[in-house]
């Protein structure tokens, strides 16, 4: 079942609030689905509120198989992160199959669950490589302001790149619009842009500003889960609905 990687190199685009909620959304609507924190900041597992113990950065190291880091929340099973990982980034730079390290720990687990999703850091590094290697799609959280289409170039140079060099089919599933304020005139101007001159799917769904997501993490659970009414809750259900009838 897929692998996908929710990624922006841009930070503050919601990358981290979107892996959680669409996969609490997913889970809710009766798939497994398996979580993996790449970015060494651990924001996925703090949201969940996870215990401290082994994390990726030990499964890179060898000290244990990724089925042994696995916590389970919200009927999620998810694989922590911590700041070990920017020291495991730079053991991988001398090594030839540096791009492949995450994608050979996880072929074998992932094919148990329907989504895999993957929190991307948020800069090209080779952790990132690493995830987007390991996926076959992405999806790119976005704010619908201007300096965010530098990103999306970004990105799709990115892409291009990781399906040049190694002979990857890695596709865009779809750009999601967050935060967004219906209200505002540039949303529908950046989106219209997008439309005209990028080839690449803008999902129908949205997430608009929503104080709940933002509170939910302090709880340790998704918006889903901590206001299941809300706009956030609602939109990220909307947003798996979709993801579903896409695969």
């Amino acid at each position: 079942m897929p692998v996908i990687s929710i990624v922006n190199q841009k930070g503050g685009t919601g990358k981290t609030t979107t892996s959680l909620n669409l996969g609490s959304a997913l889970a809710t609507l009766g798939k497994s689905v398996l979580l993996i924190d790449m970015d060494s900041q651990g924001n996925l597992g703090y949201s969940l509120g996870l215990d401290e113990g082994p994390s990726i950065s030990d499964v890179f190291e060898g000290n244990v198989a990724i089925e042994k880091v696995i916590q389970e929340r919200e009927g999620m099973s998810i694989v922590p992160s911590d700041m070990r990982l920017v020291d495991i980034e730079l053991s991988l730079i001398d090594l030839s199959d540096r791009h492949n390290m995450l994608n050979s720990k996880i072929k074998a687990i992932s094919k148990k669950y329907d989504y895999t999703l993957i929190d991307c850091p948020p800069s090209l590094s080779i952790l990132a490589v690493n995830s987007l290697y390991a996926s076959e799609k992405i999806i790119i959280p976005m704010l619908m302001e201007v300096l965010s289409l530098q990103g999306l170039d970004q990105i799709i140079q990115t892409i291009d790149k990781i399906n040049s060099t190694y002979k990857k089919k890695l596709e865009i599933a779809g750009i999601l619009p967050v935060m967004v304020d219906k209200r505002r005139k540039l949303s529908e101007e950046v989106k219209d842009h997008i439309n005209e001159n990028y080839d690449v799917n803008i999902f129908s769904s949205m997430v608009r500003n929503n104080v709940k997501a933002s509170e939910a993490p302090s709880f340790g659970q998704s918006v889903i889960t901590y206001s299941p009414h809300s706009n956030s809750a609602k939109d990220y259900m909307s947003f798996a609905e979709e993801m579903i009838k896409l695969n």
